[in-house]
């Protein structure tokens, strides 16, 4: 028990009605010997030091406020309260209060309002009326104490102090004794008093009285008093069936006798409750609750008792998977774990926790495999029963379990695949316990509760392993019974087999062989589970249908005469294509799966049912969805089949969105021939402008030599400079070489055009004039250059890079002033 569920506030209220925290502790209740009584006890945290020791006695109206409160009054003008930190712990010292006052917890306030005129004649009493007075305990009184209990009832004072009456001086032991005298006489009518007696005292709802009654001294007189009700003419044999019809079997020899006791204690009290005493009117339910407490507080204490017994549940699962333990034995203890796990449903949620611990520490889940492989019936439904309340405390734990067991053993004897075969091979016809484990399985595959803080892969890791070790035997059925003829037999072998190994007949929904009830009802459970899987496992799921072409083969079942398998079938295609995933998609138009849906359509004729409907929907899905991909493949193929039908619009709908996609198809494809031609236009438009800029330049080397005029003769500059010449000419070589290499542009008469390697010398080649004048304006003297790299290409800087694609007049003044000072301005040699 953790100590933040007893984590308490103790307040008391002080003389102006205001709450004084008296500090913060752990709170318990257990009996002290001073008080007498079960008292609450709150020790403080920081140092233990007793802050509260209260006796909860029997007449304080205890009041339990906002889940986490308990108020009360000790004295008068002395209100004390507990504040929980945790509403587990409030629920839990709430109960045992009730039970000592033998209130029902559910109740919110543990005694009734007090009438007031009640309240002022109950102080008027003097001290010594405190008590009822009972009439002595005798055969001839009888009739007097039936009166007085009778009577009683209908006030909860009275029944108070007629309870505090009974439990004193032993009345209660004196008259069961004369339970007996009056058994021995054939006393009836002292018997039917004793009956009302009886049930009176057990209708005043107080644990004490309860421990007296219930004790191996009584609890058989109290049976045989409820034996003679005086409705009845003869009376009911009872104690007979509790000694020699019931049978208290102990499976494994219990010996702690104190445990024997209370096993033997909670059946008898059930058995009162259950069976002996009449079904309580709406105002009697409550007068019964304590006796409900007493039943649920015995059980939780049976439950503790036997987990604290380490060797007696270790013999117990030594038997339970020992082979040579007979078929009876093994049945009578797997009911005996059938009734413990039901037991402890009665305890806390912590307590619990620890329960299951201890029953899968000692070997529960190797144990059910065993036990659940077995061919008897019951066995195997016990076993059931336990592996559901395995599965509803810890998925995790039992995930965890079969995950290790492909390194221990076969595929063939998995824990999932014999629940999935007991699953497969129920015999009812109406497949009850089929139903409870598919419920299981779904809760084991459930990634929603995969998400423990503890282990990060655990959903990656139990995924792939029930896709690799288990989803072959869970579609084994379903495999066999939707046999596609265009298949080899080779490829439906392993079905066949493993669903031939579970004897169960296989019934193909073709026409040809039998398609009966069970086994329609068998695929139904087998299809919500897959579809429950398309939900929750979009990559394994996914993998695992294409690769084994599933929706083809469960389409098959469209066919059957079962309309509620088809839908299963319809439904299991609706929730693949609410996916929206492109990939299933593909696969359903490369496979033409549409088809068996539409022809059950068509088949379906002017019918409206629900397969009509569900049809339908389907198509309104892909309509209002507008999955194009679908909507292509649609009335591409199946639309001249589907135009007659009017009284929907959505075939209608889905050519229109067909009609408008093709529109917008259209659209783009112009509009991206237009964008390609402008860029061709662009593309032919820059080349003429660079031809023009060559055209510029040179009308610019023209305008040169106008200005100049002709005073300096023009001589061939070979003739004139022959080494300057041969070492220019084979700089120009290389040079151009190089450019043609890297920067080719083709000019539209087809030659190759270099824009960044117009010299001076180039361009006045085109133009026809000599390249010497250019090369002698190098030397600032006028005379040639002497060295050995030209001067042309150290000098002369190519016009053509500062040209750009189009002239813009500002540019204008920016061009003279680079004329003024480009070396090709320079006065020549001769002027």
């Amino acid at each position: 028990m953790s100590d933040t569920r007893r984590r308490v506030k103790v307040y008391t209220l002080n003389e102006d009605r205001q709450w004084d925290d008296r500090g913060t502790g752990h709170v318990s209740s257990t009996f002290v010997e001073r008080l007498k009584g079960i008292s609450l006890l709150v020790r403080a945290e920081s140092d233990g030091s007793l802050l509260l020791e209260s006796k909860i006695s029997p007449n304080t109206a205890y009041q339990k406020q906002q889940d986490t409160l308990i108020v009360w009054s000790e004295a008068e003008n002395y209100d004390l309260a507990l504040s929980f930190q945790e509403k587990a712990g409030c629920d839990e010292i709430w109960e045992k209060i009730c039970q000592v006052q033998g209130k029902d917890p559910a109740l919110e306030i543990t005694q009734d309002p007090i009438d007031e005129s009640e309240e002022e004649r109950f102080e008027e009493m003097p001290e010594t009326s405190h008590l009822v007075e009972l009439p002595p305990c005798e055969l001839a009184r009888l009739e007097e104490i039936a009166d007085l209990v009778t009577s009683v009832l209908s006030s909860p004072i009275r029944r108070e102090k007629l309870a505090l009456a009974l439990m004193s001086e032993g009345y209660m032991k004196k008259l069961l004794q004369l339970f007996q005298v009056c058994e021995d006489l054939d006393n009836r009518e002292g018997l039917h008093h004793l009956y009302e007696i009886v049930r009176g005292v057990l209708f005043l709802n107080k644990a004490a009285l309860f421990e007296v009654m219930f004790s191996d001294d009584c609890i058989m007189d109290v049976v045989g008093c409820l034996e003679y009700d005086p409705a009845l003419v003869q009376p009911k044999r009872h104690r007979e069936f509790l000694t020699k019809t019931a049978k208290f079997k102990e499976v494994i020899p219990i010996t702690d006798s104190e445990l024997r006791q209370k096993i033997h204690q909670t059946y008898r009290v059930q058995y009162i409750q259950d069976i002996i005493l009449p079904t309580p009117s709406v105002f009697e339910e409550n007068f019964l609750s304590t006796l409900t407490s007493f039943i649920f507080f015995n059980k939780v204490e049976i439950v503790s008792m036997l987990q604290e017994d380490e060797k007696f549940l270790t013999e117990v699962f030594a038997q339970l998977t020992d082979e040579a333990t007979e078929d009876g034995k093994r049945r009578e203890l797997v009911n005996f774990f059938k009734e413990f796990c039901a037991f402890s449903q009665t305890l806390q949620p912590q307590n619990r926790d620890a329960f299951f611990k201890t029953l899968a520490n000692l070997g529960i889940l190797p144990a059910l495999e065993i036990v659940m492989g077995m061919d008897d019936l019951q066995v195997r439904a016990a076993a059931t029963d336990i592996f559901s309340y395995l599965v509803e405390f810890s998925p995790s734990m039992v995930r965890e379990f079969v995950m290790q067991e492909p390194q221990q053993t076969d595929d063939d004897v998995l824990l999932i695949n014999v629940v999935i075969k007991q699953m497969i091979c129920d015999s009812d016809p109406e497949l009850g316990g089929a139903v409870q484990l598919m419920g299981l399985l779904r809760t084991l595959i459930d990634p929603e509760n995969m998400l423990t803080p503890t282990n990060k892969t655990e959903k990656t890791e139990f995924l792939s392993f029930f896709y690799k070790y288990c989803m072959q035997v869970l579609t084994a059925p379903l495999l066999a019974n939707t046999v596609d003829e265009k298949k080899s037999k080779g490829e439906e072998g392993d079905a066949f087999l493993y669903f031939n190994s579970l004897s169960l007949p296989i019934v193909n929904a073709c026409p040809c062989l039998p398609d009966n009830f069970q086994t329609a009802q068998l695929l139904a459970l087998i299809l919500e589970l897959l579809t429950f899987c398309v939900e929750h496992h979009t990559y394994h799921i996914k993998t695992y249908i294409m690769n084994k072409d599933l929706l083809r083969r469960i389409l098959v079942l469209m066919n059957s005469k079962h309309t509620f398998l088809a839908l299963c079938a319809l439904r299991f295609m609706r929730r693949i294509i609410g996916q929206k995933d492109e990939y299933y998609n593909r696969y359903i138009i490369k496979g033409n799966l549409f088809e068996p849906v539409i022809n059950t359509l068509l088949d379906n004729g002017t019918r409206y049912n629900l397969l009509n409907s569900a049809i339908i929907e389907l198509f309104e899905f892909i309509k209002v969805e507008d999955v194009k991909s679908l909507i292509a493949h649609i009335i591409d193929n199946y639309y001249k089949a589907l135009e007659s039908i009017e009284y929907v619009q959505t075939f209608k709908g889905l050519k229109g969105r067909y009609e408008q996609e093709k529109d917008r198809q259209t659209l783009r494809l112009n509009r991206s021939q237009s964008n390609l031609r402008s860029v061709l236009n662009a593309i032919r438009y820059r080349r003429d402008a660079r031809t023009l800029d060559e055209d510029e330049e040179m009308w610019f080397h023209e305008d040169e030599d106008d200005d100049e005029g002709e005073a300096v003769e023009k001589s061939r500059p070979e003739e004139e400079f022959p080494e300057s010449y041969g070492k220019y000419m084979e700089a120009k070589k290389v040079k151009e070489s190089d450019d043609k290499e890297n920067f080719p542009k083709q000019t539209p008469t087809g030659s190759f055009k270099f824009t960044f390697s117009h010299s001076a010398g180039a361009a006045n080649g085109a133009n026809g004039k000599p390249a010497a004048s250019h090369a002698a304006a190098a030397s600032p003297n006028g005379s040639p250059a002497k060295s050995d790299a030209p001067p042309v290409v150290k000098m002369i800087k190519p016009r053509t890079a500062m040209v750009g694609l189009v002239d813009y007049p500002d540019d204008e003044d920016e061009e003279e002033e680079d004329e003024e000072q480009s070396p090709r301005k320079r006065p020549r040699l001769g002027s």
